[in-house]
């Protein structure tokens, strides 16, 4: 989460609330200002209150115009009911609410299967509240794994390092540094926007206490090649005796490649492949925030690290960086699995993969672009301005964008590609090829007048580098 200071300037600003919609009696109510950065010394009251949060809010981006995240904006009438209805749930307390948790230990079970788990009954997994914890958990598994395999280079002190490209998210960076794991990042190279097999290889040592293949970088939207990544792993430990296992961060694309991919082997398929984490709240469709993480099977899971609550007079083991937290999203999983199936997930991945590879496609028609990846893996798509243009850059385009609600972010690649500066264009459900057709408009009514700029604007802050 952001950081934030206390406010201590203009310590008299406050709430000055509308006379129609702060009371009974318009006179009084005119008579309500409730300071900003400290408490009040007295209630308002609730529709006070109400209006005065919602007014501020309307300053707030409209989610659906917001092309920048991968977060689910939209959900069906009857799934934001149950979330409502469970809201005062908290997942933690097993024994209080016993069938949210029975509905998180199907959801297990429904993605044991769809990973190609090699025995479902024997795959081990939990909720989380993103994909974030999930990949800090199983970042753990693997650390406590290579101590177990290393106990000697565990009691030295010697410091472990994960391997990983350098389009990976911020969170596996978090990882290495409040773990204490060396960070052994690969750098992006031409026209190579993430980890390669080879590249991979050449980092790890007796020291690598995995591998994190991508399946679906936020950067592009491109699947790493994690088959190829697992071969030539068993070619290392073929040499060397050095056995490193594959985390796949399946953020959005474990929730695509089942649907849309069948033939593509990146799961649980691969023996290599210790664990998978996904974001139910990106192409999981639910709101955030919910993520959820399984092991191949018990064993790769080190059991030092489950703790037991009480749950039905008996012991359930938990594994978790966070305790209390909502039981809404899980239910709104279970709903979602339950209310789909395999062929409702499908036409909805379906539709925003059309919806992405179009909308690429009429972009790249404009003349005035390039793509770098199409939207046919995950649909979500890169593109940056052609040599030829030169009187505006992509940060011009974000910005202009912007004017029309339209949240498109403009962000510099990582080291080594520092040079390269894109739009990207992220498809979700909901995003339909009416709005498509919006924005490709939009963006065609634009370009002449970008055109007639001197010259670019230029990126709108030091730091430009997009984490999403």
């Amino acid at each position: 989460m952001a950081l934030h200071r206390a406010s201590t300037h203009v310590p008299a600003r406050r709430h000055r609330a509308n006379p129609l919609a702060a009371g009974d009696d318009p006179v009084a109510a005119a008579t309500l200002a409730p300071p900003k950065h400290r408490l009040a010394s007295r209630p308002v009251p609730a529709d006070t209150a109400y209006q005065l949060v919602h007014d501020e809010l309307l300053l707030d981006g409209n989610a659906r115009l917001n092309l920048a995240t991968f977060v689910t904006t939209w959900m069906e009438p009857q799934a934001t009911r149950l979330m409502a209805e469970c809201a005062e749930k908290n997942m933690i307390d097993k024994d209080e609410y016993p069938q949210t948790a029975a509905l998180e230990q199907r959801c297990v079970s429904i993605l044991s299967h769809l990973w190609h788990a090699p025995d479902p009954a024997r795959s081990i997994g939990c909720s989380t509240t993103g994909s974030s914890e999930a990949g800090m958990l199983g970042g753990m598994a693997l650390k406590r794994r290579w101590a177990a395999r290393n106990p000697d280079a565990w009691r030295s002190g010697r410091r472990p390092n994960l391997v990983m490209g350098a389009n990976v998210q911020v969170c596996w960076e978090k990882f290495c540094n409040y773990w204490e794991v060396e960070a052994r990042l690969v750098p992006m190279e031409g026209d190579r926007f993430h980890l390669d097999a080879e590249s991979a290889v050449a980092r790890c040592d007796e020291d690598t206490i995995g591998v994190v293949a991508v399946l679906g970088s936020t950067f592009d939207g491109s699947y790493e090649p994690v088959a190829e990544i697992a071969s030539a792993l068993d070619q290392l430990q073929e040499r060397s005796g050095i056995d490193v296992p594959i985390h796949v961060d399946g953020a959005s694309g474990a929730m695509i490649a089942p649907f849309l991919d069948p033939d593509l082997v990146w799961d649980f398929r691969l023996p290599r492949v210790a664990s998978i984490n996904t974001s139910g709240h990106k192409y999981g469709l639910v709101y955030p925030g919910v993520g959820w993480v399984l092991w191949r099977s018990e064993d790769a899971l080190p059991e030092e690290l489950v703790f037991t609550v009480n749950y039905l007079g008996g012991d359930m083991p938990t594994f978790s960086l966070n305790f209390s937290r909502p039981g809404a999203e899980v239910v709104a999983q279970y709903y979602l699995f339950l209310r789909l199936g395999f062929e409702g997930f499908a036409a909805v991945q379906r539709a925003c993969r059309e919806v992405a590879t179009d909308l690429a496609h009429g972009i790249e028609q404009l003349g005035a672009f390039e793509l770098l990846t199409r939207g046919d893996e995950l649909p979500v798509f890169a593109f940056t301005t052609t040599p030829e243009v030169t009187a505006f850059d992509v940060f011009d385009v974000s910005r202009r964008l912007r004017e029309r609600g339209w949240q498109v972010p403009a962000y510099s690649f990582p080291a080594e590609r520092e040079d390269l500066s894109v739009l990207r264009v992220v498809v979700r459900n909901g995003f339909t090829d009416d709005l498509a057709s919006l924005l490709l408009d939009d963006l065609g009514r634009l370009l002449p007048e970008l055109s007639a700029q001197p010259g670019p604007l230029g990126a709108p802050s030091a730091s430009s580098t997009f984490h999403h």
